[in-house]
Parts: C-alpha cells; structure tokens; sequence
C-alpha cells in the first residue's frame, strides 16, 4: 500500500472529510485523492460521499488496507494470500533494512515452528510476522517471547477464549483431559527470531501462528481454533489487537512479566524441562527476567533459561 493511501486512511478514521480538505491536509492534488479513494473501493472498502465528504462505511474483512485501517499501534502491513512462511519473508525485509512492518498471509505452504517442528497454516488463520527493532541487549529478547504470547492472550480473551500460556512460547486453551503432557489444546504458537550482538539487537522478528477460523479436522492432533471454541471470528479485529497489545507491552516491559504471570497455566503446575543436556522436574514457581522459569525441585531451585516443557498430570 503506498504511502497516500496510508495517510488517506489515517485520515478517515478521524471522520468523513471532504476531497479539498483530504487533499491539503496530505498535500496531493484533488484528482490524486479521488484516484486513491477509488483504489481503496477497489480494494474492497465501501466509501460513501456524504454531505460531510467521503466517509468509509465498510472495511473488507482482511488485507494490508484492511488492518492498518484503525491500527493503533506503528506498524504497516504487508500481505500475501499464500506465501511459502511470513518468517522467511520478514527476514528478507529485515535484512534490506525494514523496521515496523508486519508481514500477513492468510496461508503458508512452508511453515516452520520452534526447533524446526513442522506447522499447520491453512487458509483462515493469522499467520504474521512482526519486524522490529526494539532498544534492548539479546539477553532480553525472552521477554519479548513473553509479551507476544500475552498479547495473543488478550486477543484471544477478547472475543471469549479463555487462553492460557504455557512457557515458553505456547498460547493453550482447556485442561490436562484434553492433552496430559501439555496442559490444554494448542490455539496459537510464537516464534521469536534475531541478528544483533550481545549489547545491542539489530532485528527483531516475531513470528505468530494463530489458529482462527479453521476446522478442527484440519489441525493435528493436540490442537483447536478460535472456531472451534467460539465459532467464526474477525481475523482483522484479533490481529489489531494482538498488535495494539503487543506494541504497548515492549513500550512498558516492566509489566509483561506480571501479565505473563497473570494467564500462566505454568506456575504451581508439576512440570518436566528437557533443557536438551537434562531433564528437570518439580514444580514451576515463578517467572524471572527476562523469561527464565523458576522450578522448585527436590534439591533446590533451578532456573530455566530454555528448553521444552512438559506439564505432569498430578500423582
């Protein structure tokens, strides 16, 4: 979308204006404002002239236009109906140099999760992947994993989920009788990524995996969709949120770990971490920054910066 269009569209959700007044304010010709009016109809915007001027009247249910329109938070949108994996491309945006932007795609044919784990992205998930460029040292990158999985979360609650998040990286909806070892049915994963040094990160990319309106027959085993708790949603309306959310958490990270804490299924459960050389089992006590799980086991505490978690069914 270029930038006209954008500015035009921050315009409208102020309120109707008139052609004369859009084109002033941006600072483009009449005719340009009516071109880029009849791109945004176009593109699926119903766009009404009213006594008070041009006043939008629909919003298409998905696209870049579409989730940048209300957006509040500083990200543009990039869009895709298929893409191979919005990680990949997000990386490519990175490296030319890119901040801020979201990459959506309504499927990936060639998703990936964490540890290279294959990822069912069909058609009527949100599958995005957020650039950026957060003034931070690598060693706190974890909590950036934590605020992405909260604001999933919110998301999530917002339209009547009850998600929970399952460290590190895991957005869970149920309990044990669903899934024993997880701790609930899989809604939504988050894959964080980074290039920096030890005192500095140069990208930041935070990739999203969010089962909406798909049919529970096309997930695997273990996992479920807002659909399937909730019945169709507004996949516009939850990636907003999850973005509004998530920019407001990285500009107040002092708060993440005590929102994190908040919707965690984790802590006071009795859970297993194969942290790859061992394998630590007790009962998950706390969260420490800037992502680290706190166990309480039989000879002492142990702090967990990584690794996979298992929840135990209680004895």
């Amino acid at each position: 979308m270029n930038e006209t269009r954008r500015e035009l569209l921050a315009a409208f959700a102020e309120g109707p204006a008139t052609g004369p007044a859009l084109a002033e304010e941006l600072g483009v010709s009449r005719a340009a404002v009516w071109k880029q009016v009849e791109a945004l109809r176009d593109d699926g915007f119903e766009i009404e002239s009213t006594p008070d001027g041009y006043a939008i009247t629909g919003v298409p249910a998905y696209g870049a236009a579409a989730i940048e329109y209300g957006l509040d938070a500083p990200y543009t949108v990039e869009y895709h109906d298929s893409i191979g994996s919005t990680n990949d491309r997000a990386r490519e945006l990175a490296a030319d140099g890119d901040r801020d932007v979201v990459v959506v795609a309504d499927e990936q044919t060639g998703s990936r999760g964490r540890l290279d784990r294959s990822w069912v992205a069909p058609s009527g998930g949100i599958w995005a992947s957020a650039v950026l460029q957060p003034s931070l040292p690598a060693a706190h990158v974890p909590l950036v994993t934590l605020a992405a999985g909260v604001a999933v979360v919110d998301a999530c609650r917002s339209v009547g989920v009850e998600a929970t998040l399952k460290w590190p990286n895991d957005v869970l909806v149920g309990d044990d009788t669903a899934d024993s070892q997880r701790g609930g049915l899989k809604l939504a994963g988050i894959l964080t990524e980074m290039e920096g040094e030890a005192d500095r990160v140069s990208w930041l990319l935070v990739g999203i995996g969010l089962n909406a309106n798909i049919d529970g027959d096309a997930l695997p085993a273990g996992a479920t969709s807002l659909r399937e708790q909730v019945g169709d949603v507004d996949r516009r309306a939850v990636l907003q949120t999850t973005l509004e959310s998530l920019s407001t958490l990285l500009d107040a990270s002092e708060t993440v770990l005590d929102r994190w804490r908040e919707y965690s299924s984790t802590l006071g459960r009795e859970v297993r971490v194969d942290t790859g050389r061992e394998q630590i089992t007790g009962r998950a006590v706390d969260v420490r920054f800037p992502g680290a799980l706190v166990i309480d086991t039989d000879s002492g505490e142990e702090v967990v910066h990584a690794g996979d978690c298992e929840h135990l069914r209680p004895a």
